[in-house]
């Protein structure tokens, strides 16, 4: 009876400790592939691409290369918004086409300063948009934000969400 307590317990210990190391594994394949997605948005934000679109909405990245369409998940925890301040040109958008969508203000440094519902501060940095005018961004999701962007002398400020029916694509701040 003690010998066979003692084998069920020892299996049950086996079982255990692969379970937490599987635990552990799965964990830093979350991160692995969190930081994979986000290299993949951004590598399509700056690159430039032939017979290749993509788009993000916020759930998904969806990538047509040469007619063939795939779709990767985003990161559950995190929501990406691209934001185009502009002084006098902009479009109507909502899903952002990371190869596609092109704002005014290209290769300018912007002071952005975002808070939260509760005034938290989530970021106060100054950024550089890219080659399409676009600044892109990953916030904690199902939060609402106060956002301010101040380039030279001018201010533009809104409310965003990155609630899944969120816009992904900002081109409503007009810098005054």
């Amino acid at each position: 009876m003690k010998k066979g307590l003692l084998i069920v317990s020892f299996i049950l210990l086996i079982l255990v400790t692969v379970a937490c190391n599987n635990q552990s594994y799965n964990s830093e394949l979350n991160e692995a592939g969190t930081q994979d997605i986000k290299e993949k948005v951004h590598a399509y934000s700056v690159g430039s691409f032939e017979d290749v679109s993509a788009s993000i909405t916020p759930e998904e990245l969806i990538v047509t290369d040469h007619g063939k369409k795939t779709s990767f998940d985003l990161p559950e925890d995190e929501f990406f918004v691209s934001i185009a301040p502009f002084i006098e040109n902009t479009h109507e958008c909502a899903i952002h086409s990371l190869t596609g969508c092109q704002g005014e203000l290209v290769n300018k440094n912007f002071d952005v300063l975002i808070q939260d519902e509760e005034g938290t501060i989530v970021m106060d940095d100054t950024i550089t948009s890219f080659e399409n005018g676009f600044i892109d961004l990953w916030l904690p999701r199902d939060r609402t934000y106060q956002v301010k962007i101040e380039y030279e002398g001018k201010t533009a400020e809104s409310e965003i969400g990155t609630f899944k029916d969120s816009n992904t694509c900002i081109t409503t701040m007009r810098l005054t």
